[in-house]
């Protein structure tokens, strides 16, 4: 098994520069969730800037909540140029599913460059497979059969590890599939969660090769921090400031403990 605080201790140590081309409406509390981890996030939209600055990065995250084909063509750019240098690449498929575009762009970037991370929601990830998935606006309302096996199908098909998010979290790549337990209810009370876990993981696999376990370590470091911040809060907004607070006080005690991380 990884150790998931060795990576975390590796981000905050290295400080990575995460480029983002992301979500309008969650861009601030992305920028927030990447510093509390450790890394440094900026955010850089423009298709005359993109590839320059993604080569200044130690990941790129792509996120599709609220694209324009401008901004897919800008983040096909940007994927490309962080092929070129080894850059790793997330893609956060927010709303695939939902409308043909969302889907569409998907596919799209994952045939014109490749994904590191392909991350969703079990609707998702679902669409994105091929599956019978419902999702309505960005949110899942569910999938027809074993996430465990939609998660390993897809990751063979595009040779990306994939991140299916929900009440258990499966990421599978290389081969190898993990299922991550850690979260709590109280993170799908406010908006962005998932974004979040987007720039996240993006902030791990920046210092760690093996993106399946940067993945895995990351979502439970993330649901660490919201069980954590769960236990004091009041109601969402509480737990956003908490959350942001677990985030960056995470011990490895705290990770050792409660991390909830197997094979099915």
């Amino acid at each position: 098994m990884f150790d998931a605080y060795g990576i975390l201790e590796r981000v905050r140590k290295k400080k990575p520069l995460i480029h983002h081309i992301t979500n309008w409406v969650t861009i601030y509390d992305c920028a927030n969730i990447t510093r509390a981890f450790g890394a440094l996030p900026v955010m850089a939209h423009a298709k005359e800037e993109v590839a320059e600055m993604v080569g200044l990065a130690g990941a790129l995250v792509l996120n599709i909540g609220t694209l324009t084909p401008e901004l897919v063509d800008a983040m096909a750019v940007a994927a490309k140029a962080a092929n070129r240098r080894g850059i790793p690449v997330v893609l956060d498929a927010v709303g695939a599913g939902a409308t043909s575009l969302r889907t569409d762009s998907v596919k799209v970037l994952s045939s014109e460059a490749h994904i590191d991370v392909l991350k969703g929601n079990y609707g998702e990830i679902g669409a994105v497979a091929g599956a019978k998935a419902e999702v309505k606006g960005v949110e899942s309302m569910g999938v027809e059969g074993d996430p465990v096996k939609i998660a390993e199908a897809l990751s063979k098909r595009l040779l990306t590890t994939v991140a299916m998010t929900g009440k258990t979290d499966v990421v599978s790549g290389g081969g190898r599939t993990y299922l991550v337990d850690n979260g709590t209810a109280m993170m799908g009370s406010i908006v962005g969660t998932g974004c979040m876990a987007a720039s996240v993981i993006g902030s791990f696999a920046a210092v760690e090769q093996d993106h399946r376990a940067a993945a895995a370590a990351a979502l439970a470091c993330f649901g660490i921090a919201g069980e954590l911040a769960s236990k004091k809060a009041k109601g969402p907004g509480t737990f956003k400031e908490l959350f942001y607070d677990a985030a960056y006080g995470l011990s490895r005690r705290d990770v050792e403990a409660m991390i909830r991380v197997k094979s099915p």
